[in-house]
Formats: structure tokens, C-alpha cells, sequence
């Protein structure tokens, strides 16, 4: 089972953080079947860049960008500021939304707030539980457990097949490769308690 240590390390968390996260990720750790040391790693790591070290469960900007993105599912005025980035793996766009709440069996389109306020220190335990187990839903519909079994722990994340997956993980998550470099960091900081 998951451990704080494990969880603080990989993610580059605060212990209070990383505290509050622990039940809800290793629910959903359990949950989608994220249970082995790479797929735990890997999952963690990105988590980890993505909210900012289980600080941010809500993304900065306002949404506004995402206005009329319609592979966002952005369809309605005000959508791109409604469902703007939110959960420990940034959920976007009014099709995800909808997509998550069908699976989760949480409104979150009349209610996107749910899904993360702002911050962790913010945060009731009923958004802390939906922004875990939103990144475990994410991480699932995307088969990144299928790639997360391609990465060998054993040897260096920065080079061959480790990274090229790592790369394709990241990909699948960002749309690109930003942070690419703190992920990364993240992983190796992690490695040791996962060996």
C-alpha cells in the first residue's frame, strides 16, 4: 500500500498536503488499478507537476483561453471559465466534465466546483476526494497504467524506451510536453522509495 513518504517524494509535496491526499489516492491507487511501483511512480510524478506538488487543484488562469474550444466540448458562452482546469490532473472542457460526472456519479457540470477549489488548503474533503479520484479516472480512460508497465524502474528514466514513454505519458496528459524536465525530477525523486 501506498505510503505518505512515497507519496510526498514522488509528488515533491509538503507532508500536510500529502497527508489530506493520502486516503483519497490510495482509494483510487486501488480503485483504477494503479498497483505496481512503476505505474504508482509514474502516475505520482505527474501528479505531482500537475497540481504543483498536491498544492493546486484548480489551474491559475481563468479559463478564458478554452472559450469556444470545441474538442474541449466548449459549445456554450462562458464554458471556457466554467470548466477550466480542476483536480490533482487538470480536467477540462464541458466534454470532460460531462464525461467524468456520467463516471463518477457527481453533477459536476451544474457543479464544477467539486471537482477542486483552488487549492488544497482550501479544499473540503469531498473536493480533495473528487480531484484524486479525478486523476485516477483520467489516468484510467487514457490506458497510461498499459504505459506505465513499459518503463523499467531498474534503469534511468532519461534515456531509450524509459523515456520515450515517459514522454508518451506526458504527452497524453499535457496535449505536449510542458514541465517535461520537473516531471522528470519529480520521478527521480521519487525512484528510491518505489526500488
Amino acid at each position: 500500500m501506498l505510503t505518505l513518504g512515497q507519496l510526498k517524494e514522488a509528488t515533491c509535496s509538503k507532508s500536510s498536503y500529502a497527508s489530506g491526499f493520502l486516503p483519497h489516492i490510495i482509494e483510487n491507487c486501488e480503485h483504477f488499478s494503479i498497483n505496481t511501483p512503476s505505474r504508482i511512480l509514474n502516475f505520482l510524478a505527474q501528479l505531482g507537476h500537475e497540481s504543483g506538488g498536491l498544492f493546486y487543484t484548480e489551474e491559475l488562469a481563468s479559463g478564458s483561453a478554452y472559450e469556444g474550444r470545441k474538442d474541449l466540448g466548449n459549445i456554450q458562452k462562458g464554458d471556457g471559465v466554467k470548466f477550466k482546469g480542476r483536480g490533482l490532473i487538470q480536467i477540462t472542457g464541458r466534454a470532460n466534465y460531462k464525461a467524468i460526472s456520467t463516471a463518477l456519479g457527481t453533477d459536476f457540470i451544474v457543479n464544477p466546483t467539486l471537482l477542486g477549489g483552488k487549492n488544497v488548503t482550501k479544499c473540503s474533503n469531498v473536493q480533495l476526494k473528487n480531484a484524486a479520484q479525478s486523476a485516477g479516472w483520467f489516468w484510467n480512460t487514457r490506458h497510461l497504467n498499459e504505459l506505465a508497465d513499459q518503463i523499467d524502474i531498474h534503469k534511468s528514466i532519461d534515456t531509450g524506451n524509459n523515456l520515450v514513454v515517459f514522454k508518451k505519458i506526458t504527452k497524453t496528459i499535457n496535449g505536449g510536453y510542458n514541465g517535461l524536465p520537473d516531471r522528470l525530477n519529480r520521478y527521480k525523486a521519487g525512484l528510491s522509495y518505489f526500488l
